[in-house]
């Protein structure tokens, strides 16, 4: 069911942008101008012109005539909890004790906002301090006006639930809405004074989501939910084979499809590669995809229908037995290595993985003379919209980008290839044009997360501690393969995060990359690298920790000399986790550990072997440590989430190739993770008051060797591939 572009009595959504500057400034009716200068410099900037009576000292804030608050959520809401988590920080030093009173509207795309994008769980922890600066200037502007109408000093002010009281007389005091004029006409301050954290009304506190209630009563307005007056849909049928083209279309039975307008090929732009296919255009949606099916397409696939699986996996393991590129180095690992009195090694693989967002890909787009219209789900607003800009030889201020709530993104969505399709067929047939893939679309079509391929050599001395480590990772590049590599590069060193800088203190360490060139589409998921190789790692730790005869915690924990932070979050980990607590008959336990660009955090993963020879997923205890916990609700939702995907790669999924194609098409065999096979999953917060970490990706990395640690602890199988079987 469609719903048409109307928010009333729905979620509040910011009009398309107008044109703008890069300055900031605050310009009142009659009364000059004032800098505005908050700090938040990196959301760019307008000369905003106002009513007398409205304050809008920053575009996140705005407090119009009738009294009414309003804060812009300009981060994309794609289910992490920004629409609410990025208000409450502001709110909080606007000195308010609920949301109550205040109004998130969704922002749309516009230059005033700066970088909207979502994506490396950067949006709380990268725009913390800076949104705590606005509220604070707010709240300062509001006492300075107060003070000025009372004839006193703003110390003699205090601010709180939207009015400023009298401290020396707190029965004299004056709303917000009474405030406005006055405070609209006073400079913003450079450097407000911040709340102290044991004063927080809101951060720290667990509250209730706004989006919630939308989005399970279906009234929440989602990218596939837009419709505009006179568009057409299409469906595109791509070719099977990654990068092929077309050779020959004969459309004459699509066209025959009642319904059907027209018969297109098109381009789609995934950065610098570029891949075909032939759009179907009708009036419904229905139309476009039997006309689709109608179509009889010869395709030019020019040598792509090569790759498949077994030849990736031969190409990795040639590749493991070259030396590489190293990159880190600490003691003389090559020395100790052969020196040891004991050593291991092992090989790790990984496999490429979908992203799977529920909302399937979709766009609208409006192709006009000298103007476009957007309406999309995107992680990457503001790319949208350059892409586009650019793509049409238009001022980025020509485009209107419209934004809605984001049926998930996990990475997929940080690219505008689809939107570059739907423009691409909105040109052509001279019309607005809705393009939705099908789920078999999202699958086969979209980019991926790479693969990688490991290789672990480890030593110990004769007290069984852990004396040398070398992880060598071969790896595919999304940097290469979507940007180009940069003269004198031969590895994208972005595959090493996480074991690059680890924070086990072994003395003798080596990192390094080898290359793996490939055709297949990749894009950054979940976590990025850090969902494969952390398996890799972090299994290998395991082997070492067993091999010398210790506990795989303590282990870990004795190896950790100089990070006090994750030496305090494992202990804290096994604390919550009940680790020594002795364990039921056909039980095993095992733990894991990661810390990357995103945040830190561990698992621990508790199985059973049941009757049948099946292994069961008990239990799931999480720590992590984001540093200061703006909604620990939304946290621990998020950490579920990441554990439930790391899960679900570990053991239902993997894209496979054969002739060029993906094998996989559906959820028939792209599988999510049933209710019931969802394990029980308790996520504690480290506490900490700390900046802000990341949230959304640090929950998923441990979870996969966490899991496979505990199968080789009941078993004493060792795991080295995922996917893998539950089976004893």
């Amino acid at each position: 069911m469609e719903t048409k572009n109307k928010y009333k009595n729905k979620q509040s959504v910011e009009k398309s942008p107008n044109a703008i500057s890069r300055r900031f400034f605050l310009k009142t009716a009659g009364a000059g101008s004032a800098l505005l200068a908050i700090g938040f410099q990196t959301l760019g900037g307008e000369l905003m012109k106002f009513k007398p009576t409205e304050f809008n000292p920053h575009p996140l804030v705005l407090l119009d005539a009738e009294g009414k608050i309003t804060i812009m959520a300009h981060k994309q809401e794609i289910g992490q909890g920004v629409y609410q988590s990025l208000p409450t920080i502001i709110a909080e030093e606007m000195n308010f004790s609920s949301l109550d009173q205040i109004n998130i509207k969704l922002a749309n795309t516009a230059t005033k906002y700066g970088d909207q994008s979502v994506g490396g769980s950067y949006s709380v922890r990268g725009y913390y301090t800076d949104l705590r600066k606005i509220g604070a200037g707010v709240r300062e502007m509001l006492e300075k006006a107060a003070a000025n109408r009372w004839k006193t000093t703003p110390e003699n002010c205090y601010a709180e639930d939207g009015k400023v009281f009298l401290k020396s007389d707190k029965s004299k005091f004056l709303s917000f809405k009474e405030l406005a004029e006055e405070a609209s006409k006073l400079e913003v301050p450079k450097e407000p004074k911040l709340k102290d954290a044991k004063d927080f009304k809101l951060i720290g506190k667990s509250l209730l989501r706004p989006d919630i209630p939308l989005k399970t009563n279906g009234s929440a307005i989602f990218g596939i939910d837009f419709k505009v007056e006179g568009m057409l849909y299409a469906s595109v049928e791509h070719c099977p084979v990654y990068r092929g083209k077309v050779k020959s279309v004969d459309d004459r039975r699509a066209k025959n499809v009642k319904g059907v307008k027209a018969v297109v090929q098109v381009e789609r732009n995934l950065f610098k590669n570029s891949f075909f296919g032939v759009a179907v255009v009708a009036e419904n949606y229905y139309a476009a995809t039997e006309g689709r099916k109608q179509l009889k397409i010869e395709w030019d696939t020019a040598g792509y229908d090569q790759i498949s699986t077994e030849n990736n996996l031969k190409q990795f393991k040639a590749l493991a037995k070259t030396e590489g590129t190293v990159y880190e180095k600490i003691g003389d690992f090559d020395a100790t290595f052969n020196n040891a009195p004991t050593k291991l090694e092992a090989e790790y693989e990984t496999s490429f993985a979908a992203h799977v967002p529920l909302e399937p890909m979709n766009c609208i787009a409006h192709v006009k003379e000298g103007e476009c219209e957007i309406w999309v789900s995107t992680q990457v607003p503001s790319d949208v919209r350059e892409t586009v800009a650019k793509m049409l030889g238009l001022d980025v201020e020509k485009v209107k980008v419209n934004l809605s709530f984001v049926g998930g993104g996990f990475g997929r969505r940080l690219t505008a290839d689809y939107v570059t399709e739907a423009v691409n067929i909105s040109k052509q047939v001279k019309a607005p044009v809705k393009l939705i893939w099908t789920r078999e679309d999202d699958i086969s079509q979209s980019p991926l997360r790479p693969a990688t391929y490991s290789i672990l050599q480890g030593a110990l001395d004769k007290n069984g501690k852990a004396i040398a480590i070398h992880h060598k990772v071969v790896a595919p590049s999304i940097g290469f393969e979507n940007f180009g590599g940069k003269v004198g590069e031969e590895f994208d060193k972005g595959a090493l995060e996480g074991f690059d800088k680890s924070a086990y203190s072994i003395p003798n360490q080596k990192v390094s990359g080898v290359y793996f060139k490939t055709d297949i589409p990749l894009i950054w998921w979940r976590a990025v690298y850090s969902t494969t190789t952390a398996f890799a790692h972090e299994s290998f730790i395991d082997e070492m920790a067993v091999k010398a005869g210790k506990d795989p915690l303590q282990f870990r924990i004795d190896l950790i000399e100089k990070d006090e932070r994750m030496k305090k979050m494992l202990i804290f980990l096994g604390g919550k986790a009940e680790w020594s607590k002795a364990l039921p008959p056909n039980w095993g336990k095992g733990v894991a550990w990661w810390q990357f660009f995103a945040g830190q955090a561990g698992h621990v993963v508790y199985v059973s072997k049941q009757k049948d020879n099946t292994i069961k997923i008990e239990k799931v205890v999480v720590a992590i440590d984001c540093g200061t916990a703006v909604n620990p609700d939304n946290i621990k939702a998020q950490v579920e989430g990441g554990t439930v995907m790391g899960l679900r790669e570990a053991v239902a999924n993997e894209i496979t190739f054969k002739g060029g194609k993906v094998e996989q098409g559906n959820f028939n065999n792209y599988k999510l993770l049933r209710m019931n096979e969802v394990p029980p999953i308790e996520v504690y917060i480290v506490p900490n008051s700390e900046v802000p970490h990341g949230v959304g990706e640090p929950g998923l990395p441990p979870v996969a060797p966490a899991l496979a640690n505990a199968i080789f602890n009941l078993t004493g199988k060792r795991i080295r591939k995922i996917p893998f079987k539950l089976e004893g």
